[in-house]
């Protein structure tokens, strides 16, 4: 699918926030089974590093299309984290071929990531992406999939979903962007974890690479500034080790910067 952005910022003159309340970011859930119940989930990793390390309020974002009110929630927020998730996104929103045996969907949550992902960045407001979320934001933007990255670097998680000893694998990748990310971390090689399954294949139009794995050349990590405020995706998962890493530390602080930035603007 394509991408198309506007130019435009929604006014903020009359926005409480603006006069001293902390900036408000989403944090998007995912559709899960707890006890043979459907329900709304996110581990709770992905909030507390930004409570803790971005200095901005949380407010989860139910992946319950008819739930969201994708222009109201949109004007409510100052940022927005697109999760990891145990599922991938359905393949024909990029032209793809039906995914791998025991590769899980949630189609509610990719309705949700996309429509309220695009909203915020027409709106100049910043989104930022974690695995899943990386790959929402270059289909967003026009990109594909592949359906099975596999390489000699990247881990791959099974039945189960995500565990310590998934996470405790890593890889190293090479910084090489000029953007936020880059900036903040600084150029050069990094190790990362790696959890995934799906990677991209295309790069989605207005997008710019800002780090990739030198065994493969997968990237890693993405941005854009299409409407004013960053758009940012990593293909790690900064919220695993956010207590002993400072380049995952740094990911969330620049969350928190620019969503702050943009509650004051």
């Amino acid at each position: 699918m394509g991408f198309r952005v506007g130019t435009g910022r929604e006014a903020s003159s009359t926005d409480p926030r603006a006069v001293g309340r902390p900036a408000v970011v989403g944090v998007l859930c995912c559709n899960r089974s707890l006890d043979g119940r459907a329900a709304q989930a996110v581990a709770s990793r992905f909030v507390a590093p930004i409570a803790e390390h971005a200095g901005v309020a949380v407010l989860l974002v139910p992946a319950i299309p008819e739930a969201v009110d994708v222009i109201g929630v949109s004007r409510l927020l100052d940022g927005l984290l697109l999760t990891g998730s145990c599922s991938n996104l359905e393949p024909r929103l990029y032209g793809g071929t039906d995914l791998p045996d025991g590769q899980q969907l949630d189609a509610r949550r990719d309705d949700v990531a996309l429509s309220l992902a695009s909203r915020m960045i027409e709106a100049g407001k910043p989104v930022f992406g974690i695995c899943r979320g990386l790959q929402e934001l270059n289909v967003l933007f026009g990109g594909t999939l592949s359906p099975d990255v596999g390489g000699s670097g990247h881990y791959r998680f099974e039945a189960g979903c995500m565990s310590d000893d998934l996470f405790d694998h890593h890889h190293e990748i090479d910084v090489v962007g000029a953007g936020p990310l880059a900036s903040a971390l600084g150029r050069g090689r990094r190790q990362v974890n790696s959890v995934h399954q799906q990677g991209i294949s295309r790069l989605g139009g207005g997008l710019s690479v800002e780090a990739v794995a030198p065994d493969d050349g997968l990237i890693e990590a993405i941005w854009a500034e299409p409407c004013g405020a960053p758009v940012v995706g990593v293909q790690w998962h900064p919220e695993w080790d956010v207590g002993t890493n400072a380049d995952s530390r740094a990911f969330f602080q620049l969350f928190g910067r620019a969503a702050s930035a943009r509650a004051m603007g």
